[in-house]
């Protein structure tokens, strides 16, 4: 298997778990988040506009898959903010300990996949596009 298809495959994948993770989190709510269930009305209501933020991620990472050639700049765009919010968990971990044992692995995950998809994306410079006439 090719860096290329590789990196369209991880790229699919990404794509369609933010969409289906984001659309539980819109529709399940404080549900969704591990021990926080009985959480309040605000933590809720923030919950379910993330997960609608997330899902449109994950549209953004489906789009840039299904571009050809993949665009080097799209995907370390969306790696960047991937790696950011694990800064974001790591961050939290400083302020306020250890969160529950699912969000350590989230962010692990976090961690790892941002130099992933830069080392896979890493096939050469970006293909010359000529600009569009604006006549």
């Amino acid at each position: 298997m090719t860096k290329a298809k590789a990196l369209r495959g991880l790229m699919l994948t990404m794509g369609y778990a933010c969409v289906a993770i984001g659309l539980f989190h819109v529709l399940a709510g404080n549900a969704a988040i591990p021990g926080e269930s009985s959480a309040d009305a605000t933590v809720d209501s923030l919950g379910r506009f993330f997960g609608a933020i997330f899902a449109g991620y994950g549209v953004a990472w489906l789009r840039a898959a299904r571009q050809s050639p993949i665009r080097t700049t799209a995907v370390r765009g969306l790696a960047g903010i991937f790696f950011l919010g694990a800064l974001g968990r790591l961050l939290s971990l400083a302020v306020h300990g250890w969160p529950h044992w699912f969000q350590i692995v989230l962010g692990a995950v976090e961690l790892a996949l941002p130099p992933l998809f830069l080392w896979l994306a890493d096939t050469g410079p970006e293909p010359h596009r000529p600009a569009e006439s604006t006549t």
